[in-house]
């Protein structure tokens, strides 16, 4: 589903989508109608702008997550302000865009946001991870987290690091479907429901922190 309240863009872009292969099941210009016409849609990925007549976009994003929480919500906004940013994380949206980005990379993204990963324009992605870090700074260590192997710290730190399952693969040899069992085990020992909840564990841990081989060539 597209939501943008500009006609020429949201046309654009639903555009774009059905020529890479989509399926536009919806659009709306406000928050009212994406509200409504995601309860009759159920589509699997939402592109949302933020700047929508009443409720907001961060809004929508935690209305629609709370009705369907597989769904995946990627923002795409002229803003690059941190408080908007932030906003549509702490909604649940799992990736974010700024409207400058190429057809190309918009079409990447969603590919990614449907997969389960978490995609950021280039600059936002360590905005995000510092932030929650912050916030996470002043709790109290639970000694009673339980126990990661070697090899799932190490593909956490990757996913705080906001790459994909597949660049994770490729930069530790193993297959697509290891990395995926290793993140689900996870998911299953820290009682956590999904990869964004994930993430942001692995932030207040400071796995972001960890530096690896070659982390400076990583793709957002």
């Amino acid at each position: 589903m597209v939501v943008d309240d500009h006609p020429m863009w949201r046309d654009a872009v639903e555009r774009d989508l059905v020529a890479a292969g989509f399926d536009v099941v919806a659009v709306a210009a406000n928050g009212t109608d994406a509200i409504n016409r995601f309860k009759a849609a159920r589509p699997q990925v939402v592109v949302l702008d933020l700047q929508i007549p009443a409720p907001a976009g961060d809004a929508v994003t935690a209305e629609v997550l709370a009705h369907d929480p597989s769904s995946r919500v990627l923002i795409l906004s002229a803003s690059g302000e941190q408080g908007d940013v932030l906003a549509a994380v702490k909604a649940g949206a799992t990736g974010y865009l700024v409207k400058s980005a190429s057809r190309e990379e918009l079409i990447a993204a969603v590919r990614r946001v449907a997969a389960g990963d978490t995609v950021f324009t280039p600059g936002l992605a360590g905005l995000v991870l510092g932030e929650f870090r912050r916030m996470s700074s002043g709790a109290t260590e639970d000694d009673g987290t339980p126990r990661l192997t070697e090899r799932e710290t190490e593909i956490l730190r990757y996913v705080a690091k906001g790459m994909s399952y597949k660049q994770i693969a490729e930069r530790l040899v193993l297959s697509h479907r290891t990395v995926q069992n290793h993140v689900q085990n996870t998911l299953r020992k820290l009682q956590l429901h999904n990869r964004v909840e994930l993430t942001r564990w692995a932030i207040a841990q400071g796995l972001d922190d960890l530096d690896g081989p070659d982390d400076d060539r990583e793709s957002a």
